[in-house]
C-alpha cells in the first residue's frame, strides 16, 4: 500500500474519529442531488436533529448546540470553518450506503478537488447489488474501484462478496484518498487499501472485479469528480472501459457505470465505446439504468444539443464468451 503523507494521514484519523461518534449517536443521512440540497438550506426552519443539520445538510451550528463529545473537532480547520456570526460549519459530510457510513465533501462541492457522494452513487451501489444477484455464485478475492472517490463501490463490494481479500482504491486525486482511508477504517473493511493511481497505471496485476464509477459530464471547472473530457464527457470513461480489459482475470467482471449524453437519439459514450468492445473478444451486456439525470445540464453547453444525459451500466465477462 502507497503512504498517502502525514498531512493526509492526520486528516483521515480524524475523519474516522467523527465518524466513529455519529456512529455511536445512531447518525442517518441520505445525500439528495445538489438542487435538492440547496432547496432544503433555503428553508428557515432547521431539522430536528442537530448532527443531520451539521453533518449532512451543512448548516452553521453554535458550539453549545452540539454534544460535548463533538466540540473538540470545531477546532480542526480541516473539519470545521468559521462564520463570520461565530457559528461554525462543518467542511465535511457524512452518508449512508447500506451499512457502510461514509465521510465525503461538504456542500456543494465547488472546489476543484471535491469527493462526490450524492444519488449517483445509490445508483452505482444498486447496479452492484443487481450484478450479485445475477451472479450468485461469483465470488471474487480481488476488487479494483477505478476513480474511487470515497470508496463507495469498492467497500460496497466488501459488504455483498465475503470471499473479498484485496480491495484496492484507486485515485488520481488526494484529497479522494484520504476520504477513502477514513472511510476503510470507519467501516472496519479489512484487506482494502487507497491508492494513488490515474486510471490502472499503478496496478498491473489482474483482478476478478473491477468496477467504476468514473465522472461524464462535460465541466467547465473542470472539477475531479464530474469532468469526463471529450465532446460529451466520455472520454475518461473510455479510456477505463481499454485499461481494465488489460487487467481482467479469465474468470473476471467489469462492471461500469457511467452517464451518456443522447445526442439526436445516439449514445455517445456506447458509440465511443463500441470500437472497443467490437476489437475484443469478449461478452458484455450494455443497459440503460435511468433515461434522464442531471436535467440542468441541458441548460449549458454543450449539452443544449442533447436530448437528455443518462446513466448506463457496460458489465464485461473476462471470460472469451462472445455474445
Amino acid at each position: 500500500m502507497d503512504a498517502i503523507g502525514v498531512q493526509t494521514e492526520s486528516f483521515s484519523l480524524c475523519l474516522e474519529a467523527l465518524g466513529r461518534c455519529l456512529n455511536k449517536d445512531d447518525y442517518h443521512f441520505c445525500t439528495p442531488t445538489p438542487r435538492t440540497h440547496a432547496r432544503v438550506l433555503a428553508r428557515r426552519v432547521r431539522g430536528h436533529d442537530i448532527l443531520r443539520d451539521t453533518f449532512g445538510w451543512n448548516r452553521p451550528v453554535r458550539p453549545s448546540d452540539l454534544p460535548e463529545r463533538y466540540q473538540p473537532f470545531l477546532h480542526d480547520p480541516h473539519l470545521f470553518s468559521l462564520e463570520s456570526d461565530g457559528r461554525y460549519r462543518a467542511r465535511v459530510r457524512f452518508s449512508q450506503l447500506g451499512p457502510l457510513l461514509l465521510a465525503h465533501s461538504c456542500y456543494p462541492t465547488e472546489e476543484a478537488d471535491a469527493v462526490f457522494f450524492g444519488p449517483d452513487t445509490y445508483r452505482f451501489a444498486n447496479a452492484i447489488r443487481a450484478f450479485r444477484e445475477r451472479e450468485p455464485d461469483f465470488a471474487p478475492t480481488t476488487c479494483v474501484d477505478i476513480g474511487a472517490g470515497t470508496g463507495a463501490g469498492g467497500l460496497f463490494c466488501a459488504t455483498l462478496f465475503p470471499a473479498l481479500r484485496q480491495i484496492a482504491l484507486l485515485d488520481i486525486n488526494s484529497r479522494a484518498l484520504a476520504f477513502t482511508a477514513a472511510n476503510i477504517a470507519l467501516n472496519d473493511i479489512d484487506g482494502a487499501f487507497p491508492r494513488q493511481s490515474d486510471i490502472l497505471n499503478a496496478w498491473q496485476e489482474p483482478a476478478h472485479l473491477i468496477v467504476s464509477n468514473p465522472p461524464y459530464l462535460v465541466d467547465s471547472a473542470f472539477r475531479a469528480y464530474r469532468h469526463g473530457g471529450g465532446d460529451w464527457g466520455a472520454s475518461l470513461s473510455v479510456r477505463i472501459l481499454e485499461q481494465a480489459l488489460s487487467r481482467l482475470s479469465p474468470d473476471g467482471h467489469l462492471l461500469l457505470y457511467t452517464g451518456s449524453a443522447i445526442v439526436d437519439g445516439q449514445d455517445k459514450f456506447l458509440e465511443a465505446a463500441t470500437p472497443v468492445l467490437e476489437a475484443s473478444t469478449l461478452w458484455y451486456r450494455y443497459e440503460e439504468l435511468d433515461p434522464d439525470v442531471f436535467g440542468e445540464e441541458l441548460e449549458t453547453r454543450p449539452y443544449d444539443q442533447a436530448d437528455r444525459i443518462a446513466t448506463v451500466l457496460l458489465h464485461v465477462r473476462g471470460a472469451d464468451l462472445k455474445r
